[in-house]
């Protein structure tokens, strides 16, 4: 016997790591709404594809065991809800709002963590006296309420660059913020936060000077256990811009077991139980404090494959377990490598892409390194301002995650992979040439 596990828009990084859980023979996978409908649609309906995913589950024939899913929103909102509809054990839609709701969640945590929240305010960004409206500092981050991938988000560093970025976010945030405002109507939310739609922003004080690391852990009866902990690499020019994903992180244990302390107190504040999430924690290191950059109610895709090439499974094993209801059977240092990383092949000039590396060439990276696995983003023929969900300063050409017994390895094996995966990008032409 089999459990039958559905798993919100499937891609193919899943299919190739499901297969390496423990025990994988005791699930059997199902899809659930496609990835075009979840993650690459122009638009999210989110009560549309809340039916839609119920319609598909109905006409399932045998029980629903599970509902799964790692993409951020929609994917993070639907989970909850259909879960509910399902009568299926996970975290609450008013929970996992706590998280994905970035005003909530600032509000939550200066209750819970203040010590690690910046100086932050919801700022409306279709007010025409919204530049006045700044009481924070400048600099200061400003992003949607519900976005990802740094979508909209930009460092402000004065009113006049307010005034610039403002019709820009007017434009497209409604792509997530029509959305969240659907699925935010299906609970009764505190006055405070009711005033602040999925069409605001957020200005939060600066604090990305300093290491970054994400906590990835999971809460089940009510205790939150640690699964890992990765350090971002990000660009020296563009402090937004993630360069690298590397496990584990070289943060003292010192350090870490404080981070599990505050993630702890923020967790029991808001009543998340029974599913994986994710934190993601600045450390200022000249004066050793800890700051709070964001929570996700879900795992990160992005460090499933290090989790394996490490500790001998994808940390998916976590997200299905906790949804059956049982106990993970997550291992622990017994994968092929000490170290791995994710790192992302950026460039920071928009281009149309004349080459991409071939097939075979992908199979002999893959084949040379045992448990590398590259990913592809671009086609030849299309320019990088096509691609969907990039930060607001480059271009993801692709992704590696590749593991070594060292960091030095690691270094020089990532190199050998960029000189064996060439792209070629042409400029683009100046307006008004031919």
């Amino acid at each position: 016997m089999s459990w039958n596990v559905f798993i919100v828009g499937q891609d193919r990084l899943a299919q190739r790591l499901l297969p390496h859980l423990r025990h994988a023979e005791e699930y059997a996978f199902h899809p659930l709404l496609t990835l075009e409908q979840v993650v690459h649609a122009e638009e999210y309906p989110f009560d549309r594809l809340v039916e839609c995913a119920l319609a598909e589950l109905e006409r399932f024939d045998g029980p629903v065991d599970a509902i799964v899913g790692y993409w951020d929103f929609p994917t993070s909102g639907l989970l909850p809800v259909l879960r509910q509809a399902r009568d299926l054990p996970g975290p609450s839609l008013d929970a996992v709002l706590k998280c994905e709701h970035k005003y909530w969640s600032r509000l939550e945590q200066s209750r819970s963590v203040p010590e690690c929240v910046p100086a932050f305010q919801s700022l409306d960004p279709f007010d025409e006296r919204a530049v006045e409206s700044v009481q924070i500092e400048y600099p200061f981050w400003l992003k949607p309420i519900k976005a990802h991938s740094s979508h909209l988000g930009f460092r402000v560093e004065s009113a006049d660059q307010l005034r610039e970025v403002l019709p820009l976010i007017r434009e497209g945030i409604g792509r997530f913020g029509r959305p969240f405002d659907e699925v935010c109507a299906h609970v009764a939310l505190p006055d405070e936060v009711a005033a602040v739609t999925g069409h605001h922003c957020i200005a939060e004080a600066i604090i990305s000077d300093g290491r970054q690391v994400t906590l990835e852990g999971y809460v089940q009866g009510g205790e939150v256990r640690l699964v890992g902990i990765v350090d971002s690499l990000r660009d020296a020019e563009h402090s937004s811009v993630l360069l690298r994903y590397q496990y584990p992180s070289s943060l003292p244990e010192a350090l870490q077991q404080r981070m599990l302390e505050l993630t702890r107190r923020f967790i029991a504040r808001i009543g998340y139980d029974d599913g994986p999430f994710n934190i993601e924690y600045f450390h200022d290191e000249q004066r050793d404090r800890l700051w709070l950059l964001e929570v996700n109610a879900r795992l990160s895709r992005s460090h499933a494959a290090l989790f394996q090439l490490v500790d001998g499974a994808p940390h998916f094993q976590v997200m299905v377990d906790v949804a059956l209801g049982i106990a993970p059977r997550m291992p622990h240092r017994e994968g092929r490598y000490a170290v791995a990383a994710k790192q992302m092949l950026r460039v920071f000039d928009n281009g149309r892409v004349s080459r991409v590396p071939s097939e075979e060439e992908i199979r002999r990276v893959e084949a040379a390194l045992p448990g590398t696995l590259v990913q592809l983003n671009v086609e030849e023929g299309m320019r990088l301002s096509e691609l969907k969900h990039q930060d607001s300063f480059s271009w993801e050409l692709g992704v590696l995650f590749i593991g070594a017994d060292d960091r030095e390895t690691l270094d020089a094996r990532i190199e050998q992979c960029r000189r064996m995966l060439p792209f070629e990008i042409e400029p683009l032409p100046e307006e008004g040439e031919a």
